[in-house]
Formats: C-alpha cells, sequence, structure tokens
C-alpha cells in the first residue's frame, strides 16, 4: 500500500478501540491486531523510520485493510486473540498454548464462595469474565471482602453440616469481614442479599454501591478525616474505570450469529459477527443491492441465507434487529431487547454504521477524484487556447472597485487546480493613490503582492488575470517587470462586458469560444473576484470605514446618504442630479441641502 492510497483509506478509520486485519493482494490475511485508537495505530505503521525487517515486509505486502470497532481496549484484546487463534495469520505470534484467562466465579453451594478460578466446570455456579487481568481481579475481589461481608473459607455449610454445629468463627468474623454463617450467626437470606450486590459490582451495576462511598467520602470530609475520604475517593475512582463483563467474550452467549444493517436508497449496508462458545470468531462487512425497494425484513430473510452459505455457519441462534421469518425451523431468531446479546448487536449495529459511512467517504472520494480530472482537463484546454507555457494550476485574479464613485479598493481571488483557494484570497486598501485612479490602484496592487511572494519565496501562479482593459494590464505589468517577474508568469487582461483576453504588446485581443470551458473558468475567477471585492466594499461600509461628501453635509444622516447613493449609484451622479430628481427621494429640504452643499464643494 502506497503513502498515498494510505491517505485515502486513513481518515475512514475510526478514533475508537478495535481491531485491524491486513490482507494481501489475494485478500490473505497477514496480521490482525488491537487498539485503543485504531487511527493512530495503523498510521504507525507506515510511518515509523525505525522498523524491524519482518515489520517492513508487512507493510511491503499490505494492500487493504479492514477493521471492526469495539467499545473497549480489553475487548479489543479478547477479539484478537479469538480471531488470531482462528485464522492464524502468517505475521501474527503463534498462539500454541491456549492460554486461558481468569473468571470470577460465585460458587453453587450453600452459602457461595466468590473467587476467581481460570476453569470452568458446568456445576451451575454462575462465571463472569474473563479478565484480561489477574492482578485487577484479585483487587475487585479484595475490594468486594472489604466492602460486602461474605466468607471466603472452604467449609461445607450445608445444612446437615450446620447441625452438627462442629464449626468455630475465624479471625474474619472479628475482623467484621464475615458474619459467621458457619455458627448459624447469619441467615441465608441475608447472606443472599449481600451477594446481590457482589453481582451487582460484577455485572457493572455499580450505582448504588458509589452513591455510597461518595456520601462517605463527603462525611468524613466534614469530619475532617481526609485520609479516609482519599481511600473512599480512590476506590469510586476504581469502581468508575471498573468494566465487569466482555462485550466480545461472553460464556453465557454459546454459539450465534450476529447480523445488523444500514439501508440507504438501493443499497444495504450489513455487518455480520459469528460467535462460537461465547467469543466472535469472525467479523464480515457486506454490501447488498435493494433492487426493488425492500424493506429491513426482506433485506434480512435474504441475507441470512446468503451469509450463513457462505461462511458455512451452523449456529443455533440468530441475533437479528427485528423478527424475521425463515423456513429452517431449526434456528432460533432472537431480537434482544436487553441484556448480553442487546450489547452484542448494538456493537454490531455500530460497526454497520461505520461501514456506511466509510461508503460515503468513499463515493465523495471518487467524485472528487472526478472532479479534480475534469478541472485537469480543463486548464490543459486553458493552457492551449492561451498558449501558456505552463498548466496553470495556480491562478490569480484582480478587480479594482470604487464604493460609488470614491474610495478605491481591490481585491484577489486565486484558484488551485482550478477550484477556490480561499485561504489564498487577499483583500487591498488603496495605499498610495489619491482619489480614483484604476490605473495607479492596479499597478499598486500587484506590486504588493508579487513583492510579498518574492520576500518570502513564495510559488508564484502560472497565470494572473487582470479585470479590466488594456491599461489596467500596462499597469501591471509595469508592477511585474519592476519585479523581475515578466518571464516567471503569464499575465492577461479580461476586457469587461465583451470578454476578450488582452496579451501584453498585442494588438489585437483573443476571443475565446463563448461557451467554452477555457472561458467558463474565467468568467467563474471574473465573478468570484467581484463577489469578494463586493462582499469587502460591505463589510467596510458596515463598519464605517468609509466616509463620502454626503457625510460631511450638516442635516445629512447615515440613512439619507445611504438612500441616496442606493438610488443614484454614486455621488457624481447625485452631483448632477436635479434638484427635483433629489426631492422625490429624499424629500425638498434635504434634497436643498444635499443640492448646496455640492454645488459649494466643486467651486
Amino acid at each position: 500500500m502506497t503513502e498515498a492510497e494510505l491517505k485515502k483509506v486513513l481518515p475512514g478509520i475510526p478514533a475508537q478501540p478495535g481491531i485491524y486485519k491486513y490482507y494481501d493482494a489475494d485478500k490473505k490475511l497477514l496480521y490482525v491486531g488491537k487498539a485503543k485508537h485504531l487511527r493512530k495505530r495503523v498510521s504507525s505503521y507506515f510511518t515509523k523510520t525505525l522498523q524491524s525487517y519482518k515489520t517492513q515486509e508487512l507493510v511491503r505486502r499490505i494492500r487493504s485493510i479492514e477493521f471492526t470497532v469495539v467499545n473497549s481496549e480489553q475487548d479489543a484484546f479478547f477479539l484478537e486473540n479469538s480471531l488470531i487463534k482462528q485464522f492464524q495469520p502468517v505475521f501474527n505470534i503463534d498462539l500454541k498454548d491456549d492460554k486461558s484467562y481468569p473468571f470470577i466465579v460465585i460458587k453453587n453451594e450453600p452459602f457461595p464462595r466468590v473467587f476467581l478460578t481460570r476453569k470452568k466446570i458446568n456445576d451451575g455456579s454462575t462465571y463472569l469474565g474473563p479478565f484480561t487481568s489477574v492482578a485487577k481481579v484479585r483487587d475487585l475481589i479484595d475490594f468486594i471482602r472489604q466492602h460486602i461481608p461474605i466468607r471466603n473459607c472452604k467449609l461445607n455449610l450445608a445444612e446437615t453440616q450446620l447441625k452438627k454445629g462442629k464449626y468455630k468463627v475465624c479471625l474474619e468474623y472479628h475482623l467484621g469481614n464475615c458474619k459467621g454463617p458457619c455458627e448459624r450467626l447469619q441467615t441465608e437470606a441475608d447472606y443472599r442479599d449481600n451477594l446481590e450486590q457482589v453481582k451487582n459490582i460484577l455485572k457493572g451495576n455499580l450505582s448504588p454501591v458509589i452513591r455510597h462511598l461518595k456520601e462517605e467520602m463527603k462525611q468524613f470530609a466534614a469530619d475532617l478525616n481526609f485520609e479516609k475520604a482519599e481511600i473512599n475517593r480512590k476506590k469510586i475512582e476504581h469502581l468508575e474505570n471498573y468494566r465487569a463483563t466482555s462485550t466480545v467474550v461472553n460464556p453465557k452467549l454459546g454459539d450465534a450469529d450476529v447480523i445488523s444493517l444500514v439501508i440507504h436508497e438501493e443499497k444495504a449496508f450489513l455487518n455480520y459477527m459469528m460467535v462460537q462458545n461465547g467469543s466472535i470468531i469472525q467479523t464480515e462487512n457486506l454490501q447488498l443491492e435493494s433492487r426493488l425497494g425492500e424493506n429491513e425484513k426482506e433485506i434480512l430473510e435474504f441475507a441470512v441465507s446468503y451469509i450463513r452459505n457462505r461462511f458455512e455457519s451452523i449456529s443455533p441462534e440468530l441475533i437479528v434487529p427485528v423478527e424475521i421469518e425463515l423456513l429452517d425451523e431449526q434456528l432460533k431468531i432472537t431480537v434482544p431487547k436487553a441484556g448480553e446479546k442487546k450489547k452484542l448487536l448494538e456493537l454490531s449495529q455500530k460497526n454497520a454504521a461505520i461501514f456506511f459511512e466509510e461508503y460515503k467517504r468513499k463515493k465523495a472520494l471518487q467524485l472528487l477524484d472526478r472532479k479534480k480530472e475534469n478541472n485537469l482537463r480543463i486548464l490543459e484546454q486553458l493552457q492551449k487556447d492561451l498558449h501558456l507555457p505552463q498548466l496553470p494550476l495556480h491562478i490569480e485574479c484582480f478587480d479594482n472597485s470604487n464604493f460609488q464613485g470614491s474610495y478605491p479598493v481591490s481585491a484577489m481571488v486565486c484558484f488551485k487546480n482550478g477550484e477556490p483557494s480561499k485561504n489564498d484570497y487577499r483583500k487591498f486598501n488603496i495605499k498610495t493613490v489619491q482619489g480614483i485612479n484604476d490605473f495607479a490602484s492596479m499597478k499598486e496592487v500587484v506590486m504588493r503582492r508579487y513583492k510579498r511572494l518574492t520576500e518570502e519565496d513564495e510559488p508564484l501562479p502560472q497565470l494572473v488575470i487582470i479585470d479590466g482593459g488594456k491599461g489596467q494590464l500596462s499597469s501591471a505589468m509595469e508592477s511585474i517587470k519592476a519585479l523581475q517577474l515578466e518571464n516567471k508568469m503569464t499575465v492577461v487582461g479580461l476586457a469587461k462586458n465583451v470578454e476578450e483576453i488582452f496579451f501584453t504588446g498585442d494588438q489585437q485581443s483573443l476571443k475565446l469560444d463563448y461557451n467554452g470551458e477555457s472561458l467558463r473558468l474565467i468568467r467563474s475567477i471574473r465573478d468570484e473576484v467581484h463577489r469578494f471585492g463586493i462582499t469587502f466594499h460591505r463589510a467596510k461600509r458596515s463598519k464605517g470605514t468609509f466616509k463620502t461628501e454626503l457625510d460631511t453635509i450638516n442635516g445629512i444622516g447615515e440613512a439619507t446618504a445611504t438612500l441616496l447613493l442606493n438610488t443614484f449609484k454614486s455621488v457624481k451622479n447625485i452631483r448632477t442630479a436635479s434638484v427635483e430628481e433629489l426631492t422625490k427621494v429624499v424629500g425638498e429640504s434635504k434634497a436643498m441641502l444635499v443640492k448646496k452643499a455640492l454645488e459649494d464643494a466643486e467651486i
């Protein structure tokens, strides 16, 4: 995969935990990895400078990347482990030891014990996990024992044994960690209540426990017992960061297929997860065409048969978002409303949604690529029509404007690769020219623009368009020649209205095909510089930057001045208008004031 190909793929990789899969040109799975942040992890393979030979060889073979999003880094760990065992990719570590992970078991016995185990026995006990860290599991069990009195001895507390009365309470009872069920000092009902609290913690129902600890912490702080308050704060933090169950590995789930989808127009985007022995062993995204406007139920009914045949699934259960009807009566259809299966379906739906977003992103990139190709073709035609020595990938266009016949400003727009590059647009307040002088103004702004680019060693445009006739073009060329840039870029003038192209020194203008792509591009650039310049004018006017002779007339406010300028378009036109014409707009008294003031100003 080249750097350019990676740049196209990388934005579609979520900044979320999950697993990534690398494939070669033959779609052979090369490597499965886990990540807390998928996008950063995948990009690191292609940006590291100090890589082992094996990593370099892996990167050299990669031709496509797939990923699956999960809810936590822990789930990414389990899913990676499951997929490596299933597919044994050539670049992954060979997992031959079949390592098992720890569970917390609530033993099926009178006054059940709670302890850590790696062995699962089908004896009716409740197993929670698996967990990635033995140390964390031990910490969790210690935490539970510190707050909930449950026994940790191995005594047989069956009713027949208790009746014999041969057990005595141990040190744990005297420390307050056990209520002494061995001497019948605690009833089974009371013990079950304590056990429910344990189950709440292990299943992630932590709100009641955290609420209790926070109340204690506040009381400790109020009593100035800051050491105990700090201990409670750490306990709360520990509980809030604790995740009791794994979405991707849960022994209760058994074998099942999970299918979810997103429908958009005539396409359906499906995510499929194969679960065996409570572990996700395979994930796939598929796209189907919906030709007849089938609904979600109809698409799922077709997809289930297709997917189960394709992946040779014999799972007895199917988890889907809506009820469907299948001919296979042996297959159990589950539409979960809550619990572990609901979480698994939500994970599948999350991946289907990401798959759909990736499809939209790729379509947008394809449209962008086609637009770039089209722009390139137009620029090549423009180069040919104007006989340019270079392809005009960078074009700049200048336009002078004045505000109602006064106070000139200029604007410059920049097009790169045939598209507006708005970060490169520039506005100019005319600094060295007195009055209205389009030629001198153009000379000034062209000098300022390209002197700065030269001093900052910035790239120059291949084509500069001056919106105006021969006079403005000649003035712009004076600055270009003064900067010794005449052989480094082509400067042309665009005559207003007739849309003729002028070159320096040519007597005859160049007339391009009016409906041709070259002139359409030039017109769009010219229209954009007009729009940008007018916006600049309006912004300056709204800030009160411009003032006209009308603003200095006593008795004529801003609203009246604006009304006159909007009607007559310029101060010059107002000056030549008759009193009768002015009266129709602002009334006789104001018309007389304006007429007299403007006539006095000419003396």
